[in-house]
C-alpha cells in the first residue's frame, strides 16, 4: 500500500508541477513575451485565456482515458498520461515568443497547453483509484487524499522553483530565459515519476472485474445512464473548491503584484507558506473523513471557505506581508477540509467497472466550469468595477454551489465498492 501510495503520489505531483508553473508563468510572464502588445491587464486576461485551454482539454481527457482506465487497467493509463504531461511541459520550455516568431508563438503556447490538459484529465482518476481500490475500507478516505496532496506538493514545487529562478536571475534575464528552466526541469522528474509507476501492481477491485469478464463495454454511455445524478453532485461539490483554490493560489498573485503593486515574490512566497502547510491539512482531513463522514468535513471547508473569502482580501489590501501569508494560509486550510476527503467522495459515487469514467468525468467538467474560468472571471471583474467584492461575491456563489451539492448528497464513507449495481451500494449491509 505504501508503494502505492507513493507511486500516485510523485506522479500526481509531477503533473501538478507542470500544470502549476503554466499558471504561474500566465500570471507573471507570458502577458509580456506572448501578448506584447496589449495593457498589462489585458495580457494577463489572454495569458489566462490560454491557461483556461488546459481546463477545457481535462474533460475530454476525463473520457478518453475514463474510458481506457475502465477497459484495459487504472495502470496502464496513468503512465501514457505522465508521459503526455511530460513532453508538452517540456516543449513549453522551447517556445519561441511573440518576438521571434509572430501570432505563431500564442497558437503553440495553446497546443501544448491543451495537451497538458488532456493527460491531466486522465490523471486525477486513475491516481485516485489506484489508491483507494488498493486500500482497507475505513481508510478509504485518507489512502484516496494522498494524490490530493500531489496538488499542494506541485504547486510548492511549481512556486518554488520559479520564486528560485526568479530570486537568483535579474528582471530581464528572467523574462529573457529564466522562466524556461522550471519548464524544462519536467524532463527530468518525469523520468523519476515513470520509473516509480511502472514499478506498482494493478488495482485488485479492477483485476476482479477484469477476470470476471464483468467490464463495461461502452463506459462513458453507461455512467450517463446510470449515474446521472452522481455526476451533477460530483460537479456541484468541485466547482466551488475550484474556484476558491485558483483565487486564493493565482488570482493572488495578479492581485498583489498588479492592483497592490508589491514585489511578485510577496505572493509566490505566502503561497508558499500556505502549500507547505496543506501536505499535512489535506491528509488530516482525509483520514477525519474516514471517521466523522465525507459530507460534515467537506461542508465545513465549503462554509469557511465561503465566509473567509470577505476577509481574505481585505487582508491582502493591508499590505502587509505576515497578514498577506495569514491570508493565504487559512484560505488553503479551508479548501483542504474540502480536498481531503474529495477523491474519496467523488469516487465512491460510482461503482468499480465505471468508476474511472465516472468520477473523471465529473471531477473534470467542474474543472472547465471551475478553475478553468476562474482567473478569468475574477480579472474580468476588477477590471470592470476596480473592486475585490465583485470577485468575493463570484467565489462565495461557487461555493453556495458546493454547499448545496454536498448537503443534498448521501454519506459515501460507509458504501461497498464491490456491489455494481447503484440500489446496492448505499451501505454494505444493503450491499449483503
Amino acid at each position: 500500500m505504501r508503494r502505492v501510495i507513493a507511486a500516485s503520489l510523485i506522479g500526481t505531483s509531477l503533473e501538478w508541477y507542470d500544470f502549476f508553473i503554466y499558471g504561474t508563468a500566465a500570471a507573471l510572464v507570458f502577458n509580456k513575451l506572448f501578448f506584447p502588445s496589449f495593457e498589462p491587464l489585458v495580457g494577463t486576461l489572454l495569458a489566462f485565456a490560454t491557461y483556461a485551454v488546459g481546463f477545457v482539454a481535462r474533460p475530454l481527457g476525463g473520457v478518453v482515458f475514463g474510458h481506457y482506465g475502465d477497459r484495459v487497467g487504472r495502470k496502464n493509463v496513468l503512465v501514457v498520461t505522465l508521459l503526455i504531461m511530460g513532453v508538452a511541459t517540456f516543449a513549453i520550455g522551447l517556445l519561441p515568443t511573440y518576438g521571434g516568431v509572430g501570432v505563431w508563438a500564442p497558437v503553440l503556447l495553446v497546443a501544448l497547453r491543451f495537451l497538458q490538459g488532456l493527460g491531466l484529465g486522465g490523471e486525477w482518476g486513475g491516481a485516485v483509484l489506484m489508491s483507494l481500490e488498493h486500500g482497507e475500507p475505513d481508510k478509504r478516505g485518507l489512502n484516496a487524499s494522498w494524490p490530493q496532496v500531489g496538488v499542494p506538493a506541485g504547486l510548492l514545487l511549481a512556486n518554488g522553483v520559479m520564486a528560485l529562478m526568479s530570486g537568483v536571475t535579474s528582471e530581464a534575464s528572467f523574462l529573457s530565459w529564466g522562466w524556461r528552466v522550471p519548464f524544462l526541469l519536467s524532463g527530468v522528474l518525469i523520468m523519476v515519476g515513470l520509473w516509480i509507476r511502472l514499478s506498482i501492481a494493478e488495482s485488485p477491485l479492477f483485476e476482479a472485474i477484469h477476470h470476471g469478464r464483468t467490464k463495461a463495454r461502452t463506459p462513458v454511455l453507461d455512467v450517463l445512464r446510470l449515474y446521472p445524478r452522481s455526476i451533477l453532485i460530483a460537479m456541484g461539490s468541485r466547482i466551488g473548491t475550484d474556484v476558491a483554490f485558483y483565487t486564493f493560489v493565482l488570482f493572488i498573485v495578479t492581485y498583489v503584484t498588479q492592483v497592490l503593486e508589491l514585489p511578485r515574490t510577496t505572493a509566490l512566497n505566502a503561497v508558499l507558506v500556505a502549500a507547505g502547510l496543506q501536505l499535512f491539512f489535506v491528509p488530516y482531513f482525509g483520514r477525519l473523513s474516514d471517521r466523522l463522514g465525507r459530507r460534515p468535513v467537506y461542508l465545513f471547508g465549503a462554509i469557511g471557505a465561503l465566509i473567509w473569502i470577505f476577509a481574505f482580501f481585505p487582508l491582502l489590501n493591508t499590505r502587509h506581508t505576515l497578514l498577506i501569508v495569514l491570508a493565504a494560509v487559512v484560505s488553503l486550510f479551508f479548501h483542504a477540509a474540502m480536498y481531503g476527503p474529495q477523491a474519496a467522495f467523488i469516487s465512491e459515487l460510482f461503482s468499480t467497472r465505471l468508476r474511472y469514467s465516472g468520477a473523471s468525468l465529473g471531477y473534470q467538467i467542474a474543472g472547465v466550469l471551475g478553475g478553468a474560468l476562474a482567473p478569468i472571471i475574477s480579472i474580468a471583474l476588477l477590471d470592470r468595477f476596480s473592486t475585490w467584492v465583485a470577485v468575493a461575491l463570484y467565489v462565495g456563489a461557487m461555493l453556495l454551489i458546493t454547499v448545496g451539492a454536498v448537503f443534498a448528497a448521501e454519506e459515501t464513507s460507509t458504501v461497498d465498492l464491490h456491489a455494481e449495481k447503484p440500489e446496492e451500494r448505499a451501505t454494505p449491509d444493503a450491499a449483503v
